[in-house]
């Protein structure tokens, strides 16, 4: 389904740059894992807590080509964030409820909204709103934009005053991206986006999202800009370095990031990331808890992700009331 921009030229590129840690609540390895978890968990394994509702998101995996293999655009989350703060993420952030009001508001271009229904998963207004989140985000946090004059051109420099102006607006809400993407006579270009993975919130989360993951190459011409107001750092690195830096409990990462960070170091380039893309299985993630003997004659709870056991942790009873941090169980005995 996505098409691939000609990669832009990186004469004077400097090398990919090596995360830097920062403090954190993960383990001795970079698994997120904030103290107030074991009690949550355990109340919903009880039955004490009622899960919220998920919010509709998108998140976007930006790779550019270097000489030695795709690197990716992460950011640190600042650690007043109240949501994953200090751990590595992708630019992305939630669905504006005004790009799903009308689908003839925004001008598209790619596969046609039904395709990206069925794709996605949910409805013609809901694909249209997901797919505007990604694109949109990504400007908002990167300041890269993935439209165009026309289906086929993407512009080439987003770095001026009147685009960061505009860019404010959209962070503020200020602007609806309809509305900016209209007075611009751009085209949004859903075609550079693939579909990758799609994960929700835990739901002994406080703050819950249901969020996809997109791949996408830098367009030609454009660069990224540390300009989102939730990071304290942006870096580029190939993916298996911020895997590795993870395993060393070096960078702190949610388990939707680090398994997909895991899953794109085995392609050569971008290209090849975007053409897997669209064999990709989209079925949810989510996290589960439940209650099992711990052979002492007590509880304890185990929380797990189906399908990515390297995240099971084992939260013993006393822990959990104390709001301790778990002894981690999982592949190859995965360190807390």
């Amino acid at each position: 389904m996505p098409s691939t921009p000609t990669p832009p030229p990186q004469p004077a590129a400097p090398p990919p740059s090596r995360p830097s840690p920062a403090p954190s609540t993960a383990g001795r390895n970079g698994q997120w894992y904030p103290p107030e978890w074991p009690e949550r968990i355990r109340a919903l394994a009880e039955g004490r807590l009622t899960p919220v509702a998920p919010r509709r998101a998108a998140t976007v995996m930006l790779l550019r080509d270097t000489g030695a293999g795709p690197v990716v655009h992460m950011l640190r989350r600042r650690a007043s964030m109240a949501f994953a703060a200090g751990a590595y993420a992708y630019p992305g952030g939630g669905v504006d409820p005004r790009d799903e009001s009308d689908r003839h508001a925004v001008a598209w271009a790619g596969p046609p909204r039904e395709e990206w229904a069925r794709r996605l998963g949910v409805d013609e207004a809901g694909a249209q709103a997901v797919v505007c989140a990604a694109v949109r985000e990504t400007f908002e946090e990167a300041g890269v934009l993935l439209a165009g004059p026309d289906p086929e051109t993407v512009v080439a420099d987003t770095t001026g005053e009147d685009w960061e102006a505009d860019r404010a607006a959209l962070v503020a809400r200020e602007l609806s991206f309809a509305d900016f993407l209209g007075r611009r006579g751009l085209v949004l270009r859903s075609d550079l986006l693939g579909a990758w993975a799609r994960w929700i919130t835990p739901e002994f989360e406080a703050r819950r999202y249901d969020t996809w993951f997109f791949v996408a190459a830098l367009p030609e011409g454009q660069r990224t800009r540390d300009v989102s107001g939730e990071a304290d750092r942006t870096v580029w690195t190939r993916p298996a370095d911020a895997a590795a830096a993870y395993d060393r409990g070096e960078l702190t990462m949610m388990p939707p990031t680090i398994a997909t960070l895991r899953q794109l170091a085995s392609h050569p380039d971008a290209a090849a990331a975007l053409a897997a893309a669209g064999e990709r299985d989209l079925t949810p993630v989510l996290a589960r808890a439940r209650l099992e003997d711990d052979g002492a004659g007590g509880q304890r709870v185990v929380l797990s992700w189906p399908g990515h056991e390297e995240f099971t942790k084992h939260v013993p009873a006393g822990e959990a009331a104390a709001g301790g941090r778990p002894a981690a169980e999982g592949r190859k005995g995965e360190r807390a």
